[in-house]
């Protein structure tokens, strides 16, 4: 479980809503393709510049993306109906944005997270993005530019705002959260979730409270774009927070924006309310309202999400589900060939660890998993040491050649004999006086020095396991 953020008798309450564009071809009410990178401006159309008389068609696709997400995060798929938010910003054509506002289309779920600890979703709506402002000149901020460019090719993208309740209490918790939610979108198709590109944007509200009393006056965060820089940005704004209620300053609401450079939140305005943004029923749709057999339909469609791959591999290594290992191999996708090479009888630890250490993609699309199976089995049955089965796989993967027995022999792996090991023991022994008797006298440490000899006496054929056995054996 995430330990609690406190700082001077201070707890940190942060809520984040992330913005995520779904991966579909065209835009959530229009025609006009949805794609990263192209050329500025090209892919318009009247809807998307807000042309007098052009009228939104719901985009089915985004609505199905839309439910996945919902399914996914245990959310209550509803009917729904969609509003316009109206404010203006240069890169908005039409003034308003179409979203949803008191009747959203998923509410009141969770997402579990691997260290067993749970964040509340409120919300997860759809709603169509705005275009691009281009700052050119100066820092590349507003203020700085020489002049500002507007690329409308983001415009009517469809995004689903993911609201968490304030549920989080420290930075390594939200950190948490949105890798785990990342993983969750990436794995169920609804969005390539990449940060770096803006097709998934982290808002965080932050406020602070003596623990047990009620929620203080938050702040939000706008647009923070890494793991890493969510869990600065928070902790940074937690603490200035701290600081302006210890010097006897009042923390006002305010939007704030995340400086990666100098490592600060700077003020960009203060908070809207609701109320501002005057919303009401947007006239040009129709309410939505997913039938139950649709809904259905989306649910079974849906893979096993990241946190029941981790738990099923966890199961079958015996690795705990939060451990290094388990999180590397799910996250690679390589989770499925372990258990095949577990399966065809590879003892499933060794199997983990070798994918997690010495295959990549590639290596494992060239070694198969019952030839990792047979591998694994000669390594734990004392014909090649684990240096040796390492470079063997390395071969296997290289040359997409399936059998590990052939390549041991031909670079001349072989088993040593039990009692060329115990003497190259009594020699490593003698050789390191000042280290064995370290070892004797309860100094773990020291039999590196002693393995280590062996080890290059042997030129990495000694099997490291046996090696240990026989020394403690000496050692009586």
């Amino acid at each position: 479980m995430t330990e609690i953020w406190t700082h001077d008798g201070w707890e940190m309450v942060v809520g984040l809503e992330t913005h995520v564009e779904l991966a579909t071809a065209t835009k959530l009410f229009s025609a006009s393709p949805n794609r990263f990178g192209d050329e500025p401006n090209t892919n318009i159309d009247p809807v998307t510049l807000g042309l007098p008389g052009a009228l939104p068609v719901l985009n089915e696709r985004a609505v199905e993306f839309a439910m996945r997400i919902g399914l996914a995060l245990n959310c209550t798929v509803q009917p729904c109906t969609f509003a316009r938010k109206n404010y203006f910003y240069p890169d908005m054509p039409k003034a308003y944005q179409i979203s949803q506002y008191d009747q959203p289309l998923n509410v009141d779920g969770w997402l579990d997270l691997p260290d067993g600890s749970r964040v509340g979703i409120e919300r997860a709506h759809m709603e169509e993005d705005a275009g691009k402002s281009v700052h050119a000149g100066g820092g590349g901020r507003v203020h700085e530019a020489d002049y500002s460019l507007i690329d409308l090719n983001r415009a009517g993208v469809p995004l689903v705002e993911i609201v968490s309740r304030p549920d989080i209490r420290s930075p390594e918790q939200a950190r948490a959260y949105v890798s785990e939610l990342r993983a969750i979108l990436v794995a169920i198709g609804a969005s390539d979730a990449r940060m770096e590109e803006g097709s998934m944007r982290v808002d965080a509200n932050v406020s602070v409270r003596r623990p047990g009393d009620p929620l203080g006056t938050r702040c939000e965060i706008k647009n923070v774009n890494s793991v890493r820089s969510v869990g600065r940005a928070i902790e940074y704004e937690a603490k200035r927070q701290i600081q302006m209620i210890e010097a006897g300053e009042s923390v006002r609401q305010q939007t704030r924006h995340w400086d990666e450079g100098d490592g600060r939140t700077h003020t960009l305005r203060d908070k809207e309310d609701a109320d501002d943004y005057r919303y009401f029923l947007e006239p040009d749709l129709v309410p939505l309202a997913p039938s139950a057999e649709w809904v259905e339909q989306v649910r079974a469609s849906l893979p096993m999400l990241p946190g029941a791959r981790r738990a099923r591999l966890a199961e079958v290594t015996g690795h705990p589900a939060d451990s290094e290992p388990i999180a590397v191999v799910v996250e690679r996708g390589h989770d499925e060939y372990v258990l095949a090479a577990a399966a065809a009888g590879a003892d499933p630890k060794r199997a983990l660890t070798h994918v997690q250490q010495n295959l990549d993609d590639d290596g494992v699309a060239a070694v198969s998993a019952t030839a990792l199976a047979a591998l694994v089995a000669m390594e734990t049955g004392g014909a090649v040491t684990a240096t040796q089965a390492k470079t063997v796989l390395a071969e296997m993967a290289g040359s997409g050649e399936q059998d590990p027995a052939a390549i041991a022999a031909r670079l001349g792996f072989e088993a040593m004999d039990t009692s060329e090991l115990e003497a190259m023991v009594d020699a490593a022994i003698a050789a390191q006086p000042d280290a064995w008797a370290k070892f004797c006298n309860g100094e773990q440490k020291a039999l590196g020095a002693i393995v280590g000899h062996i080890m290059k006496a042997s030129k990495g054929q000694a099997d490291g396991k046996l090696v240990n056995q026989i020394v403690n054996q000496r050692k009586g």
